[in-house]
């Protein structure tokens, strides 16, 4: 809960848009589950990442690699360790029109006095879907039984669309499978 609250506290100080996603989001919005990291996407400029990390120190966080900027720069993530709690956080710092509409949709969770931005159910399911591993669509599972009147349009729409991007279309065969459950 400290490396939450870290998060949180630095992104809002930093006005920088985010939400948590992965397992924190799927533990919040569907089912517990164990996760030993914070997935997080950000909406920020590559010219503010320096900036930011120099300034996350103060609240904790410190880069596990070497050239982190560099490296989120071939990635889109930034790889840190909350230092107090020795938790890995994965920012993915967003580029696209769905992340940027994920953050924006956002909803805003009090965890004990901590607040925390988590996607919409569908946005999750999405990132899920793209990710597709198989805990990822064990998580879906989870997520459709626990919000049973989804936006299955949205859902088919971005799901479609990254399946088409990726040229993988067991994407959408296993969305549309599970939908239909």
């Amino acid at each position: 809960m400290a490396a939450l609250q870290a998060l949180t506290e630095w992104l809002e100080a930093e006005r920088v848009p985010y939400a948590a996603i992965g397992g924190v989001a799927v533990s919040l919005l569907a089912q517990p589950r164990a996760t030993q990291d914070i997935d997080a996407v950000i909406w920020l400029e590559q010219e503010r990442w320096g900036e930011l990390l120099e300034v996350g120190a103060a609240y904790g966080f410190t880069p596990r690699i070497s050239a982190a900027v560099e490296f989120a720069a071939r990635s889109r993530v930034l790889l840190l360790r909350h230092v107090p709690s020795g938790i890995s956080i994965d920012l993915s710092c967003a580029a696209l029109t769905f992340e940027q509409e994920l953050i924006e949709r956002a909803v805003t969770l009090d965890l004990g006095g901590v607040k925390l931005k988590v996607p919409t159910p569908e946005d999750l399911l999405i990132t899920k879907a793209v990710a597709h591993r198989p805990k990822d669509l064990i998580d879906i599972e989870a997520i459709i039984e626990a919000h049973p009147r989804l936006d299955v349009r949205r859902i088919q729409r971005w799901t479609q669309e990254f399946s088409d991007a990726l040229e993988m279309p067991e994407i959408m065969e296993s969305i549309e499978h599970l939908l239909r459950q």
